[in-house]
């Protein structure tokens, strides 16, 4: 009796070496992936987490109960690298960033498909895991200036840094700022501004009425995480005008904590919490202006946020601190407002504009220009993709059966 033929698997893949968990929020490496998947399958490496890890964050134990690898959708393999605790300390730091690189080269020769290209949207040490791939370094942050942010000692980011931009074949930024940083060290970056989903907000006044939300119109609303990067003042010159206020996301619990409680506490401010990307358009649908107050460090400079083309892909009016990124996109359908005093005017004159369909269709469509399509396809070109279709998905869904490569 002859034996069965075997299993097919993909020719090609790309990885996708992320700085956040697939069940994570939808930073721009999600997108980027669930995209790229439409033309060639992805490995999606999670931030690498130690046996210990749920002991801290009950939401990481079902990581250590599936197998490690695992196709989570079509086009889509999940790869969760399991490392030794302790971290922070240099030693076991460089036992984990080992471990972690293993478990990515165990899980592709498991795979058994050819490397094209490997991206990596944060410091850890991937780019060259899969030797002959395509390397890029996806900037999406200024890793650097976040160090007192993130907690992480400075020199040993710089030096992180330094090893991303020397292994990178290609290093992409999202903003203007990211790009002349480090072209000032002597790389050449390309510019890939961060983009938005416009399919998933187009409908959003079609969208299940939430039951969380309780205040008066109009409204003004953002959607993120409260957090150091959210500069306050600007948030309570909002409120001081009696502007109904919804905050959906969640909330870092060492941030300004008596400051935001009492904003909490006000009648024309609510907050509903953390919500799943699905769900967003619903709460779109209760806000007519979108808010973008960041404070005015050197990380928020650099950054891109995706909050803003969300807001304007809504329909929704926006309103943005000073962000280098927020007058790259150069359309009176986005106000900037620097001060506090300015930026609440700027609110209360965005929601006095009355949003017709006419209005509306025009923030939808200039928010289009800016899909994460075509941002993907930016990235494709990069990674040295062919355009269309380029890889074999069903030989993604053939290996829904791998067990873990790490037990």
């Amino acid at each position: 009796m002859s034996s069965p033929p075997p299993l097919p698997r993909p020719r090609e893949l790309v990885v996708c070496s992320s700085g956040t968990s697939w069940d994570g929020i939808w930073f721009p490496m999600r997108h980027v992936a669930l995209h790229l998947s439409r033309q060639i399958p992805v490995l999606w490496v999670d931030p690498p987490i130690s046996y210990l890890t749920p002991l801290k964050d009950r939401n990481t134990a079902a990581a250590l109960r599936r197998p490690r690898l695992r196709v989570v959708q079509p086009g889509i393999i999940r790869l969760t690298p399991v490392t030794p605790p302790g971290v922070s300390r240099p030693i076991m730091r460089e036992a984990a960033r080992l471990a972690a690189r293993d478990a990515v080269r165990r899980a592709l020769r498991r795979i058994g498909a050819t490397v094209r290209a490997v991206i990596v949207d944060s410091l850890a040490d991937m780019l060259d895991v899969a030797p002959g791939a395509r390397r890029v370094f996806y900037g999406t942050d200024d890793f650097v200036a976040g160090a007192e942010l993130m907690g992480v000692s400075r020199p040993w980011l710089e030096q992180a840094e330094q090893r991303q931009l020397a292994k990178a074949h290609v290093v992409v930024g999202v903003s203007p700022v990211l790009v002349d940083r480090w072209r000032a060290m002597g790389t050449e970056p390309v510019l890939v501004p961060n983009g938005v989903d416009a399919g998933h907000f187009a409908d959003c006044d079609n969208a299940p009425l939430p039951q969380d939300v309780h205040l008066a119109s109009p409204i003004a609303g953002f959607v993120g995480h409260l957090s150091d990067r959210i500069d306050l003042t600007h948030l309570e010159a909002v409120a001081d005008r009696g502007i109904s206020i919804l905050l959906v996301g969640p909330r870092q619990a060492t941030f300004e904590i008596k400051r935001l409680d009492a904003l909490l506490s006000r009648p024309n401010v609510e907050w509903v919490g953390p919500k799943a990307f699905a769900d967003l358009p619903s709460y779109l649908r209760m806000i007519d202006v979108g808010l973008t107050p960041y404070t005015d460090s050197a990380f928020n400079q650099a950054s891109f946020p995706l909050k803003t083309l969300e807001y304007l892909a809504a329909g929704r009016g926006a309103v943005s601190t000073d962000l280098p990124a927020s007058r790259w996109l150069d359309t009176d359908l986005l106000s900037i407002g620097a001060s506090p005093p300015r930026f609440a005017e700027a609110t209360a004159a965005a929601l006095d504009v009355v949003r017709t369909d006419g209005l509306a269709a025009a923030r939808r469509a200039f928010a289009l220009q800016h899909d994460w399509a075509a941002r993907t396809a930016e990235l494709a070109q990069l990674c040295g993709l062919p355009p269309g279709p380029a890889g074999d998905l069903a030989g993604v869904a053939a290996i829904a059966s791998l067990k873990g490569v790490d037990r």
